[in-house]
């Protein structure tokens, strides 16, 4: 009869544990320490209803309400422990006899969990409900069976009693540390949820006020995500856009190299800085700059790819204007060398047709070469000068370097300087500007040139490797380049010149890397630079 009484007692107490704890998980996420007068009262509650079911036994009260003081002092706190001690005490007294037992009891258990809290306030609840537990247990055997002589010749009561206590305890600290495990989730992903949306809401304010268009690329070649920009920039609306082919927006001659680029990225991986233009609603092409970059889906497999355009046709426009600045810079200074070297073949030109009445076929034959040589330079000079548009065609890089060494050998001649040409057997054809190369081969000498103030020799090679490509080299004699200085070649504004503006290999970068090509330095001091510039030949480009 006892054994169902402590069931009974033990069933209603988880249920009363329970209840405010399945509300607060849907009412209030609140630490428990931050509820103790509330959950002092409640506690006392609970107290009351278990000592109005105990049971007696021989004028004794029995129940397992230290079961929930154990806990008030292990979650709650003395202040809670207090309220429910006084509101437990205060039942017991009234509904049983033997006061004493009760009240030295409970005023025993009262200074023993407050000097036990006192210490073990920073240990984990769970922890200190177990020491505390075992505190009550000392207790209860000192007081009860010992002094107070209660039952003393029935252990196995009292064992009987603790052992539903101690029940009460571990029931309800599950019960409590399961639903604070719960509550911890909940708040974690609401925090998570909130974190979420505030970074959602501002990559979103970016994306979507940006003037940079922002493109995201699945796997299938569709875009699943298009920032409003597009629509400003491109005058398309973005479900129409997401809705085309990419072919039909990029311009056909570099629709090839686009798709070539994509493919690489989501085989191997790799970042790509990319330049295409897309053509606008109305018909004309914006010149665009794009970063490229692959973002990796859970199974490891590039599933998409971010692209961040920029509209860079102000800029194009600008690299457009220096590199007409920069022809015009080295046409002033050749023309000097120029004129010299026409007013040779005048000279000659004179002599000779003061005695052309003589008949001498000879002087014919001299007369039409000077005069060719005349009409070659100046047509080198109108090629150089005069704005050409830019398109891509088949040429002979010996043809190229032959004609520019030739514009200046003039001014070569007046310092000194001799050109040798070293060219390896072959055709070098490549696809090219034939200007903006001849520009970039100018640049290189001219420098070259003035880094010799003694004369000598500027060795100039073609050679092709085994990678379908053809290197260009130029070997000076001049003063030579700090190893220091050579990373920053190419940069703008930086020269090593007096006078310089350091835009002239700033241009030669630019054509070259537009012609898939690079350039390297080498140079010793006191013994000269070698400038290598590789392009592919024409048969590697599809």
């Amino acid at each position: 009869m006892i054994l169902l009484d402590y069931i009974v007692n033990l069933s209603i107490f988880s249920l009363l544990v329970s209840v405010p704890l399945i509300l607060r998980s849907f009412i209030s996420h609140k630490p428990l320490k931050d509820l103790h007068l509330l959950g002092g009262i409640y506690a006392g509650i609970i107290s009351v209803i278990l000592v109005g079911l105990s049971f007696n036994e021989q004028g004794y009260s029995y129940d397992i309400r230290y079961a929930i003081l154990i806990l008030v002092f292990s979650y709650l706190g003395p202040g809670a422990g207090g309220i429910t001690a006084i509101m437990a005490l205060a039942t017991r007294l009234a509904v049983s006899e033997n006061w004493l037992p009760a009240v030295i009891g409970l005023l025993l258990i009262l200074i023993s969990f407050t000097v036990i809290h006192r210490y073990t306030q920073h240990h984990k609840a769970v922890k200190k409900t177990a020491i505390l537990y075992g505190g009550y247990c000392i207790i209860y055997i000192i007081t009860v069976p010992i002094i107070f002589n209660v039952f003393r010749d029935s252990p196995i009561f009292h064992l009987q009693y603790l052992l539903f206590v101690g029940l009460g305890v571990i029931v309800g600290s599950l019960l409590i540390e399961s639903y604070e495990r719960l509550i911890r989730i909940i708040t974690e992903k609401k925090r998570m949820e909130k974190t979420l949306e505030e970074s959602e809401a501002k990559y979103r304010l970016i994306a979507e006020n940006t003037s940079d268009l922002i493109a995201v690329m699945d796997r299938d070649r569709s875009l699943s995500y298009l920032s409003p920009s597009h629509e400003f920039v491109l005058g398309y609306e973005v479900p129409e856009l997401q809705k085309m082919e990419v072919d039909i927006v990029i311009h056909p001659d570099e629709a090839e190299n686009f798709q070539a680029g994509m493919q690489r990225i989501f085989e191997n991986n790799e970042r790509m800085a990319m330049e295409f233009r897309l053509k606008h609603r109305e018909g004309h092409w914006i010149e665009f700059e794009s970063r490229c970059m692959p973002v990796e889906g859970d199974n490891g497999v590039i599933e998409h790819v971010v692209m961040i355009s920029r509209d860079i046709s102000e800029r194009k426009k600008a690299e457009e204007f220096l590199l007409q600045s920069e022809k015009l810079s080295i046409v002033g200074e050749l023309a000097a060398g120029v004129a010299h070297e026409i007013r040779n073949p005048l000279t000659t030109i004179k002599g000779f047709v003061q005695l052309y009445k003589s008949g001498n076929s000879q002087i014919n034959e001299l007369l039409l070469s000077e005069l060719g040589r005349i009409e070659n330079i100046t047509t080198e000079m109108l090629s150089l000068g005069k704005p050409q548009a830019i398109q891509m065609d088949s040429a002979d890089l010996t043809d190229i370097i032959v004609n520019t060494v030739e514009l200046l050998s003039p001014q070569a001649n007046m310092n000194g300087i001799q050109f040798k040409l070293n060219f390896a057997d072959g055709n070098f054809l490549i696809s090219c500007e034939k200007n903006q190369i001849k520009q970039v081969f100018l640049n290189i000498l001219k420098n070259a040139m003035e880094a010799m103030d003694n004369g000598g020799d500027i060795e100039i090679s073609l050679k092709s490797n085994n990678d379908g490509e053809c290197i260009v080299s130029f070997q000076d004699q001049g003063c030579g380049i700090p190893d220091e200085f050579l990373p920053r070649l190419g940069e703008p504004f930086y020269t090593l010149k007096e006078k310089g503006t350091g835009l002239g290999l700033m241009i030669c970068h630019k054509i070259i890397k537009q012609h898939h090509g690079s350039i390297t330095y080498k140079s010793k001091i006191g013994e000269g630079t070698l400038i290598e510039i590789t392009l592919p030949l024409l048969k590697t480009i599809k």
